[in-house]
């Protein structure tokens, strides 16, 4: 059974939710401590995943393009990032992204995303928070990497028109972050 579909079933039956945890719990740890650097805080910050999720679970929406593990993902690394910030002071600015993510976002906001560190989830989970609109026109250039140019002959609208888009959708990544 899909992830999301023992999640909506652990609503109705919360003893499914174990499902969750057994099918979570490795891969948050090995994230979690990719992150913190530091075993001990990384048990504490998936154990408080696991209960956010749990206690979050009735606003959880099944959003295209996003799938359940990115909105999981979300709250496990928004949990890390709460403890970076309050244990050990250091500001999201001083965290850097994975590899594979400089190629994707490098255009958006060197100065503020480059530094971060957001797995490829997370920023799909933020893109996913978009207007469909927005979305749309970011993932196809950013993603699927279509110039501006061809992006407006294939939606029908006007080189200014995705460019405008672009630009909103990039100031609103910056205030989800």
């Amino acid at each position: 059974m899909p992830i999301d579909a023992v999640f909506l079933l652990s609503l109705r039956k919360p003893d499914a939710f174990a499902e969750i945890v057994r099918r979570l719990q490795a891969p948050f740890l090995r994230k979690a401590v990719a992150v913190l650097k530091n075993k001990d805080n990384a048990y504490d910050v998936v154990q408080e995943t696991f209960v956010r999720m749990y206690a979050s679970a009735r606003k959880y929406r099944v959003l295209e393009g996003a799938s359940f593990n990115s909105w999981a993902y979300k709250i496990l690394m928004n949990q890390c990032f709460t403890l970076l910030s309050k244990n050990q002071k250091i500001s999201l600015h001083e965290l850097h992204l994975d590899e594979e993510w400089h190629e994707y976002i490098a255009d958006m906001d060197e100065s503020n995303l480059a530094e971060q560190k957001l797995t490829k989830d997370y920023v799909m989970s933020l893109v996913s928070r978009l207007p469909f609109v927005f979305r749309r026109i970011v993932s196809l250039h950013y993603i699927e990497d279509i110039p501006q140019q061809e992006i407006a002959i294939r939606e029908g609208l006007t080189y200014e028109v995705v460019r405008t888009r672009l630009a909103r959708a990039k100031a609103m990544l910056k205030k989800f972050l």
